[in-house]
């Protein structure tokens, strides 16, 4: 039975026993009343592990009770896929390839690789594989047996994911920013879109070619301080906030609460209630006279973009409304909502949406007006030749009380959410509560939820981000009910080579962030198909925790940077502030404290020297002391870590305005809410307006300038 139960295992897809990458690297074993239930989680029926034969055994056999997968991921120059029919019929298949429901000429072989008996009939496996060019793309499969035919799909991938030719020639930089942290003279409390556009603005001015931009997802209208853009209630469409309501035809002066814009506007920290209800507030008295227009040219517009839009903007939109409606009067989300209104397709649903009609219009019309500002931010960034442009981030996973997961709940595996185990940044893991999509039915959907959220994070973009891109291949699944978990694995062949497609179809290139728990020969298999990975300073030291590296021995083929959003910015990180406040909160002991701090000293100290070794300190801010205890910030350290940053094999390096501008507070602290740590709500110190009168900014884009040549 032990035997049938780690094959079993195995053929799932969940894993045993693993180890972290922290700096001890602990071993883990998942207890087998875990491994049942992920099992079923993941949509399969196991009582007890004795039974692991028997699922087993149906398992192996399920191929061989359909004729076709419901998608085939091939790669060009090797396009071969099976079929399952009766013996008697294997010789006369006819098999036919569409595109745009066109009958296309292909040349193909087929072969018969095996007989299997099922019952009293016998069924063989027929293999195709198409000889003639075909271009990447997705084409539609027919197979005829008689008057019998089976459909599928099949996608045509590329070798590797586009990438911009000029990377071939040149090494470039940007900056990685949060859209929301940005500060200026005209903004309502949060940076907005038009913030975003004058950015891409400075970015050409000092000769800048990529945006990173965190995701823009949007999030819950009803809980504006619902703030992370990693836990999004949609990641098909974009958070209302970053609306510049000024701009938006209709608007007027006296809709405008001037005392709650004067208090976002003031605010230390970002208000996002305030802000939030102070734009829809206006919004709304916007949208009453667009609406009474309906034969005007715009109105047209709007419908002609919500009608494209289709059924998902239709259900973000009814999900919005129904949730606006139940919140007062369920606990819960829409988990907590009656049985009829869990389900978008049931007669009550379609009932809400004739009494609520006008209310889901408004926030169609939200949709239309973000996604019309967003589509100027892209023309201002082509337009001043920003040679990669705006630099998207999809998120990992979405928010459990999702519009997402109640469009389609049973494509996200159940009662679990997503997370990692320890390593070196995080050394108490993550608890994340993400939705993650259940692998076998993604595959079943023939992976159209994930296609539609690449493309949707693509357009306009000349680079994605894609958080956590290990879950490719695997992912960390925490029971809802646990704090520990293990890995789920996804068919990496398959998820990979989607991504190149859409990649190439696209025209955006694909970056994957890679700190952490992460497989050996990951990175070169992702790098084989023409992902870049994501190059980070403090990660890139030999042997996990030694030396730096020297810039000539960081990754060519990645996006570079100093830190990331969830990592303490340089000034902070110098005087260990992210480890006290870790301590102040209890996810450190005292022990922990001490061997945090210890490990920062000899960072702190091998920074310097490799510092001193590139010689890379500003010429008129000279090294003078160490201050290796933290007892003090050196001079001129903030220019000298950004040369040698900028100075890496990376193709791409993207500076932080957090260390640019010495900010000392962390972004974000993963594993913590705002009622422990402020995430999420910190806005930087400068207006935008002032960068290019900033001292500070000023000297380290010099630098940068002249490192990335």
């Amino acid at each position: 039975m032990q035997n049938s139960w780690e094959e079993l295992l195995k053929k799932i897809g969940i894993v045993k026993t693993y180890e972290d990458a922290a700096q001890n690297h602990k071993t883990y074993t998942a207890d087998d009343e875990t491994l049942l239930q992920m099992i079923n989680c993941l949509g399969f029926d196991l009582k007890d592990t004795a039974q692991s034969a028997q699922l087993l055994h149906k398992i192996e056999n399920k191929r061989w009770q359909s004729v076709l997968e419901p998608i085939y991921v091939t790669r060009i120059g090797h396009i071969v896929f099976d079929a399952v029919v009766r013996a008697d019929e294997a010789e006369g298949l006819t098999l036919c390839i569409l595109q745009n429901n066109k009958a296309l000429k292909v040349e193909y072989t087929q072969k018969t690789v095996e007989i299997r008996t099922i019952g009293r009939r016998e069924y063989a496996m027929v293999q195709f594989e198409i000889t003639s060019m075909m271009a990447p793309q997705y084409y539609d499969i027919e197979l005829w047996s008689g008057n019998n035919v089976s459909h599928s799909v099949l996608a045509v991938t590329p070798d590797k994911c586009y990438v911009p030719e000029v990377l071939n020639r040149h090494k470039l930089w940007g900056f990685a920013i949060q859209l929301y942290a940005l500060t200026s003279a005209r903004n309502w409390g949060v940076g907005d879109f038009t913030d975003l556009q004058n950015f891409a603005k400075m970015c050409a001015d000092v000769g800048a070619d990529v945006i990173g931009v965190n995701p823009l997802n949007v999030l819950f209208h009803d809980y504006p301080e619902n703030a992370s853009p990693y836990s999004s209630i949609s990641r098909l469409f974009l958070n209302p906030i970053y609306i510049d309501v000024e701009r938006v035809a209709g608007y007027k002066q006296e809709y405008v609460d001037t005392d709650a814009l004067d208090t976002a506007q003031q605010s230390t920290d970002i208000d996002y209630t305030t802000v939030y209800n102070l734009k829809i507030a206006v919004l709304r008295k916007i949208f009453e006279k667009f609406a009474a227009h309906r034969q005007g040219r715009e109105y047209q517009k709007f419908v002609k973009y919500y009608t494209a839009a289709g059924a998902d903007l239709d259900n973000l939109a009814t999900f919005q409304a129904i949730y606006s409606d139940q919140k007062d009067k369920v606990y819960g989300g829409w988990h907590g909502w009656k049985k009829e209104l869990q389900n978008p397709h049931s007669a009550a649903v379609a009932e809400f949406k004739k009494t609520h009609q006008k209310e889901i219009l408004f926030f169609k019309f939200l949709q239309y007006i973000a996604q019309e500002q967003l589509q100027i931010v892209y023309q201002t960034i082509k337009e001043s030749g920003l040679k990669i442009g705006l630099y998207r981030d999809l998120p990992v996973g979405l928010c459990k009380d999702s519009a997402e997961l109640w469009s389609g709940n049973d494509l996200f595996i159940k009662d679990c959410g997503a997370g990692a185990p320890p390593d070196v940044f995080f050394p108490t893991g993550q608890k994340w509560c993400l939705g993650a999509f259940n692998p076998y039915r993604l595959k079943d959907a023939a992976y159209q939820p994930f296609i539609k959220i690449l493309r949707a994070a693509m357009q306009g973009a000349g680079a994605l981000r894609i958080d956590h891109v290990m879950s490719l291949m695997r992912l960390y699944i925490i029971p809802d009910k646990s704090d520990s978990g293990t890995y789920v694995y996804y068919d990496f062949d398959d998820m990979l080579g989607i991504v190149v497609l859409e990649s190439y179809l696209n025209k955006c290139m694909v970056v994957g962030e890679s700190i952490g728990n992460v497989p050996d020969g990951f990175i070169d298999k992702i790098h084989a198909r023409g992902i870049y990975s994501l190059s980070v300073l403090w990660a890139e030291r030999w042997h996990g925790g030694g030396d730096f590296k020297a810039p000539s021995d960081f990754p060519q083929s990645a996006f570079c940077s100093v830190g990331t959003h969830d990592m303490a910015p340089l000034k902070m990180r110098w005087f260990g502030y992210d480890i006290e406040t870790m301590y102040r909160l209890a996810m450190l002991d005292e022990q922990e404290r001490q061997n945090q701090y210890k490990g920062r000293e000899d960072e702190r100290r091998r920074l310097l020297g490799a510092l001193d070794w590139a010689g890379v300190w500003p010429e008129n801010k000279p090294r003078q002391g160490d201050c290796l205890y933290g007892e003090g910030y050196p001079n001129g350290i903030t220019e000298a870590v950004e040369a040698y940053a900028a100075a890496s094999n990376s193709a791409v390096y993207l500076a932080q305005l957090e260390d640019i501008f010495g900010v000392e507070v962390l972004q974000n602290l993963p594993g913590t809410d705002r009622d422990k740590h402020l995430n999420w709500r910190r806005k930087l110190p400068v207006e935008i307006e002032d960068y290019t009168e900033n001292s500070d900014f000023n000297s380290v884009i010099k630098i940068i300038k002249e490192k990335r040549g």
